[in-house]
């Protein structure tokens, strides 16, 4: 079993959870996931990684109601247990297997949105233990939406933020807003001119399509993580297929992370909305048992 030892809510539906798990915090590395179970009868839940403390033993997930099991999860509360948390899962980003020589004259910006603030946040936590140059840009719909803000000031250069109806930083989407900040930096106004040599978008994948288009014309790297698409997380049911450069690859096993240029997005989609009126189904039952309780 495995103790939640502290938990609190980043928004009225997203919930942070920091749980004891050794020999995870031990080998976990940023860009990987996990698999949860609320109890020996519970559906499997990839999640990424948020965070990871070698010292104490404890690994941090972040989740959001958005079906019946998500719902079970953030109705746990400390000193429950998870039957199973199994990781960690898949590759780490690329830039863990780089030395920190090759790192440390990257310029890089990370473009995370909503949900996507939590794995973007190990990524960034590791570039800046080893002196990397990075950069965030944070979008949501709201500034009620906005998670993690304050511990990636920590760890960033700089954190720009945006959200859809201007109530915290600019106003506007991430696309647009990345594509402000490129064009600043070609006219000198920041970065000292400098362009990204590398850019990480995690978040929706429309945004992540978007983003995608926007980040094309500036001829700058992007990698994105499909981890949105997981549901078994080990390559067995298929859930995640998705095209990458005209061939057949699986989210769970060959990514999440892949070359944001090479991904069919628009087959990324279709596929994620296959399920969605059976979650719709599952969650009012689960919101009515809990209810219940």
């Amino acid at each position: 079993m495995y103790k939640i030892i502290a938990k609190r809510y980043l928004t009225p539906q997203i919930a942070l959870m920091e749980v004891e798990a050794p020999r995870m915090s031990h080998s976990a590395k940023p860009g990987q996931f996990l698999i949860v179970r609320v109890h020996e009868k519970g559906e499997r839940i990839p999640l990424t990684i948020c965070d990871f403390d070698r010292e104490k033993g404890t690994v941090t997930i972040v989740t959001q109601v958005v079906g019946a099991s998500s719902r079970q999860i953030c109705h746990m509360n400390e000193g429950d247990s998870f039957t199973d948390f199994v990781g960690p899962l898949g590759r780490p980003s690329e830039f863990t297997d780089m030395r920190d020589d090759e790192l440390s004259d990257k310029r890089i910006l990370f473009i995370a949105g909503g949900l996507g603030t939590a794995p973007v946040y190990p990524q960034v936590k590791y570039l800046h233990e080893r002196g990397v140059t990075v950069d965030v840009l944070i979008g949501a719909k709201t500034a009620e939406m906005l998670i993690l803000t304050e511990e990636m000031k920590q760890v960033c250069n700089n954190l720009f933020i945006c959200t859809d109806d201007g109530s915290a930083g600019y106003k506007g989407m991430i696309p647009d807003v990345m594509k402000m900040i490129f064009e600043e930096i070609i006219q000198g106004k920041i970065n000292e001119g400098k362009m990204y040599e590398q850019a990480v978008a995690i978040g929706p994948m429309i945004m992540m399509k978007y983003t995608t288009i926007a980040a094309k014309p500036y001829n700058v790297p992007l990698i994105v993580s499909l981890n949105t698409l997981m549901v078994d997380g080990t390559g067995m049911c298929g859930a995640c297929r998705v095209s990458i450069g005209g061939k057949t690859k699986f989210a769970c096993v060959d990514g999440p992370e892949f070359d944001a240029y090479l991904v069919d997005f628009d087959e990324a989609m279709r596929r994620q909305g296959m399920y969605k009126k059976i979650e719709s189904e599952a969650d009012h039952k689960c919101k009515i048992g809990l209810d219940n309780n």
